[in-house]
């Protein structure tokens, strides 16, 4: 499941609009977890999420990172950054 080398890792349309509206701290932690994807994306508290295939959640603190990982190509699409809440999964 590990691949040792390196991932090619891109933050989507949403995501990227919803990183800009996360306050500064919490934005560079995100940012430096989602960097870290490219190395391994599948370290840290992580969750395949049921009934997909490729789609992965990634806990930072009270964020959640949802992202798909295609190891074939060994990329990572971040697709969703969102704050914990009753309905964030």
């Amino acid at each position: 499941m590990y691949y040792d080398g390196i991932w090619s890792v891109e933050i989507r349309g949403k995501a990227r609009k919803v990183l800009k509206k996360i306050p500064a701290k919490n934005a560079e932690t995100i940012f430096d977890v989602i960097e870290s994807f490219k190395t391994d994306p599948f370290s840290g508290d992580i969750e395949k999420l049921g009934g997909e295939v490729n789609v992965w959640r990634r806990r930072v603190g009270p964020y959640r990172i949802f992202y798909e990982i295609y190891q074939h190509t060994h990329s990572v699409y971040v697709y969703w950054i969102e704050r914990r809440g009753s309905n964030t999964y």
